[in-house]
């Protein structure tokens, strides 16, 4: 799996967290092992400049997607496709406030981390729009980030959802 990360942010973050989660949450998913993503991290200014840009909606946010080739999560019974899953981006700064807002109170880091997963479960199709979708994508990203907590021997819950 390819996947870069790179942070133009100038906040200090754990990149190697953000590659690990994706690559769990790409491998839990089935993606071909060759498809590609790219992580990107920004300060607030250059997150509210796509927000505007791409959503027509005010001030910064904490995680855009944009998708490339459309892939969707592998099936157990078919080989999945390679491609170009797209681009993530994350925003530091929203992710320390969500985190320390948060009722369970939780790290920058950590908040990334869920940003992660939400942002790749975006990328290969998924919505909250509705109650149904929501239910599935939240479900999934939990799932996801506690498989990948657990993996890395980090106990207690995983941060919930702050996002949307």
């Amino acid at each position: 799996m390819a996947i870069d990360v790179n942070n133009e942010s100038g906040w200090e973050i754990d990149e190697q967290a953000l590659l690990d989660t994706a690559r769990y949450a790409l491998h839990h998913l089935r993606i071909h092992p060759l498809s590609e993503l790219s992580v990107i991290v920004v300060d607030a200014d250059a997150m509210e400049q796509l927000h505007i840009q791409w959503m027509d909606l005010p001030g910064p946010t904490d995680v855009m997607s944009f998708p490339m080739d459309e892939l969707r999560p592998g099936k157990d019974d078919e080989e999945p496709a390679q491609g170009l899953l797209g681009d993530i981006v994350l925003c530091p700064e929203i992710a320390k406030k969500q985190g320390e807002e948060a009722p369970t109170r939780h790290s920058m880091d950590e908040e990334l981390q869920l940003l992660t997963v939400h942002g790749v479960l975006h990328l290969l199709g998924y919505d909250h729009e509705e109650a149904d979708e929501r239910a599935e994508m939240f479900g999934l990203q939990k799932a996801i980030l506690d498989g990948w907590r657990a993996e890395q021997g980090v106990e207690g819950p995983s941060p919930a959802p702050t996002t949307h």
